[in-house]
């Protein structure tokens, strides 16, 4: 089985095929810089971190490119209330990004390009626009899209320009041709940050930034296009409609969204969580009670497509299930120490059913949740092996190499300490292990278990088994 992804522009599963074999474009649409980020901004963050830890997993060179959007009615309004410059209160939120997305083991992007940045790139792309007749130049500096000039604007969507008129989705203004018309340049208002354009000083309209850094930083037609699925309309009809325009081409071949992250309301019902609802959590505040294991785990064992419901009651669930997984992996990582010598024997077998078992669930639609259920099922296997003393140190030793080799997809399990990494540790828990044993021999069963109850403080547990004192990371 091939990689298939569920492409939103086609409604439909389909083969995923790079346009340069063994590489792939891709780009997701970031955050609005101005504010912390929280958990809804989370879920896109660690779903497309995963699908990039995937295709290179697969042995594809991929280019991941995010952006953030530095320029916006949003961010200047916060910046007059608090009488700083915009483009330092957006700074400020970015350098604020950095820190939260490290808590959640995310992988940086290859490059993050900011609208304010990208200035000259955009200038030209809205001038492709307004020469090739897509746009239009309004008396206070603004430029404006002809939406009905592209026949198909609506398919991303899947709605048709009277369902989008009589659903409201448009802005009365009496400098537009057409009440469906959008802004990819706005005219400078007093107050506003702005730069010089052929029409005058302003800013870029929010759809118009996306499409110009994909063609300057990707090239006109990239691979894979990401975000939630609150982006499909009108922010992604609306980019595909702009490079369409300007470039003549194919913005994406494979469109991908995510599903939104809901809270429950007083009356029990769900609703997507954002910063308008003031119902979101910060990521920061999560993070202090939750590791990044927990949240990525939170995330990863329900699919990408599907609604997921926030609550502390689910993270701690999360928790409980992945304490469970660790548990099989430090009892796996004491085998691979202290087990019996031999080959691997049956452990081979169930890593060669579990590596078949994770590699078809991500290649249908990066299914993270039958991923995690093929650890879980390992586990159970692995966990009888070990109870009937089965399992070789060879045999823990095949199945620690592929978990780490799946946790650089899904990065859910713990890291090794550095101390771990060597000799020394091991010689020390050796030494503990003897001095307990000699002051039980001795009968001072209080230093003995002060030993075992010192070290299960530390995060480390002995067990006294028929083959000996064996200890384990808890």
């Amino acid at each position: 089985m091939s990689l298939k992804i569920s492409n939103t522009l086609t409604n439909r599963k389909e083969p995923f095929v790079p346009i340069e074999e063994g590489k792939v474009k891709m780009y997701v649409c970031g955050v609005t810089v101005y504010d912390d980020i929280h958990m809804g901004h989370a879920r896109s963050i660690i779903t497309f971190d995963v699908v990039r830890r995937y295709l290179q997993y697969l042995g594809y060179d991929v280019t991941y490119v995010t952006n953030f959007t530095d320029v916006d009615d949003k961010i200047i309004n916060r910046a007059n209330e608090r009488g700083i410059d915009p483009l330092q209160l957006s700074s400020d939120y970015i350098k604020k990004y950095f820190e939260d997305v490290a808590k959640l083991g995310v992988k940086k992007a290859d490059i993050y390009p900011q609208a304010s940045t990208s200035m000259p790139y955009i200038i030209d792309m809205v001038k492709d626009i307004v020469d090739k007749g897509y746009g239009y130049a309004t008396a206070d500096g603004s430029v404006y899209f002809r939406v009905r000039k592209i026949p198909d604007f609506g398919a991303l969507s899947n709605r048709t320009i009277e369902e989008m008129k009589s659903a409201g989705r448009v802005d009365l203004d009496p400098n537009k041709e057409d009440p469906l018309d959008f802004a990819v340049w706005k005219g400078v208002k007093p107050g506003e940050v702005f730069w010089d354009s052929p029409w005058g000083k302003g800013r870029p309209g929010w759809h118009i930034e996306c499409s110009a850094m994909i063609r300057h930083y990707l090239g006109d037609t990239i691979d894979i296009h990401g975000g939630g699925n609150d982006l499909v309309f009108p922010h992604h009809e609306n980019e595909i409609a702009q490079t369409e325009a300007a470039c003549g081409c194919k913005l994406a071949n494979y469109w991908m969204h995510n599903g939104m992250l809901e809270t429950k309301g007083a009356d029990g019902k769900t609703v997507k969580m954002s910063k308008s609802l003031k119902n979101f959590f910060k990521v920061e505040d999560v993070a202090a009670k939750f590791d990044k294991y927990t949240i990525r785990f939170y995330y990863l064992n329900t699919h990408y497509r599907s609604p997921l419901t926030y609550g502390e009651e689910n993270m701690l669930e999360a928790q409980a299930a992945l304490k469970r997984l660790w548990n099989n992996f430090r009892d796996l990582q004491a085998c691979a120490r202290d087990g019996p010598a031999g080959d691997a024997g049956e452990a081979a077998a169930l890593v060669d059913t579990a590596k078949k078992d994770f590699t078809e669930a991500m290649d249908d639609d990066f299914n993270t949740r039958a991923a995690i259920e093929a650890l879980f099922a390992l586990a159970r296997s692995t966990n009888k092996l070990m109870g009937d003393k089965a399992l070789t140190k060879a045999g823990a030793e095949a199945v620690l190499a592929f978990l780490a080799d799946v946790d650089s997809v899904l990065g859910i399990l713990p890291e090794e300490e550095e101390q771990e990494d060597n000799g020394a540790f091991d010689a020390v828990m050796s030494i503990l292990i003897d001095l307990r044993k000699e002051l039980r021999a001795n009968k001072q069963y209080q230093f003995a278990d002060m030993i075992r109850d010192r070290l299960k403080e530390a995060g480390y547990v002995l067990e006294d088994t028929s083959d000996g004192v064996k200890w384990k990371k808890i």
